[in-house]
């Protein structure tokens, strides 16, 4: 089999163990918890018959190995089980919140690249000069500045103070609302990655800027724009692809602080609550959405590689 199809599917064949870890981590999540689980769910007044009849209806009371492979059966159905406290499966609910938080997390990593890459290279281009020394303080301003207090810090400036931006939630009016309640929330989950990835471009890019194929590149006669962009900048892109790829699971779990400061009805803020209310089915099913994700994330980086360059097909 030529590399060019056979890497493809290698990569897909080695993220099946991966999810099996995944799933079976998230299943064993429930009968980690100190305690009996259906006894905290029921609360201190539940009496023994109400324990048992819950234990019989979500199946604790079967052999865990029988519980893992209805659990499997499950996952593969498309069936995550019943919350308890809102009367409904997880798997709509879960289904339901996803869009919200996957839109919110593209949202501040499109805001990380946007702001990230020109500001890396610009420092890069300008290494120790007045450029590189501001924005090397700008991103560690970002990178000292967590979501928690920055989230209230814009809502004080451009909702409250300005009246700009919408305050929370995440609008009820068309597209249009959407996006102009969504700005805020990408906004303040997307400036700290970009504080991350504009030292990493910077990096990267003064590495690059430093090989021998560039200053045969510049020897040639190209200009600045072709051996910055087209030569320096693809192949400074193989790190910051990583680093983004392995970002996307940090958005995930800030996007829940960022969800519960903006009232945005994510999968964060449904974690949230279904751990406050005890609702550990809807935990289960949070969890394994954003543990899916990731996993997805990495093996769409992996392919990203062979984009960005070429020459890692056919390793």
């Amino acid at each position: 089999m030529k590399p060019a199809l056979w890497n493809p599917i290698r990569r897909i064949l080695l993220t099946l163990p991966v999810i099996w870890v995944v799933v079976s981590v998230v299943f064993l999540l429930i009968h980690l918890v100190p305690g009996d689980p259906i006894a905290q769910m029921l609360g201190e007044g539940a009496n023994t018959a109400d324990i048992a009849a819950l234990r019989h209806a979500y199946g604790f009371d079967a052999p865990l190995s029988q519980q893992y492979a209805h659990y499997w059966h499950g996952i593969l159905r498309g069936d995550l089980g019943q919350s308890l406290r809102l009367h409904d499966s997880v798997t709509h609910l879960v289904l339901q919140r996803y869009p919200y938080t996957l839109a919110l997390t593209l949202a501040a990593l499109l805001i990380g690249i946007a702001v990230s890459v020109p500001s890396g290279i610009l420092s890069a281009l300008h290494r120790n000069r007045w450029q590189d020394r501001t924005l090397g303080v700008v991103s560690l301003v970002g990178l000292s500045f967590p979501n928690f207090a920055l989230g209230p810090i814009l809502i004080l400036v451009f909702s409250i103070y300005f009246g700009w931006l919408p305050v929370s939630t995440a609008g009820t009016g068309g597209v249009g609302d959407f996006l102009v309640h969504l700005i805020l929330p990408a906004i303040t989950l997307g400036l700290g990655l970009a504080a991350i990835l504009t030292r990493m471009v910077r990096t990267a890019m003064l590495e690059e800027l430093g090989q021998d194929y560039i200053r045969t590149a510049r020897a040639k006669g190209l200009s600045e724009h072709a051996v910055v962009y087209r030569h320096a900048l693809r192949n400074a892109l193989i790190p910051v692809l990583t680093v983004i790829g392995l970002q996307f699971g940090s958005l995930l779990s800030g996007a829940i602080v960022t969800e519960t400061i903006f009232s945005w009805p994510g999968i964060g803020r449904l974690t949230l609550s279904a751990i406050s209310n005890r609702d550990y089915a809807l935990v289960q099913g949070c969890i394994l959405a954003v543990g899916l994700t990731y996993v997805a994330i990495n093996l769409l980086t992996d392919v990203a590689y062979t984009i960005a360059n070429p020459r890692m097909r056919s390793q």
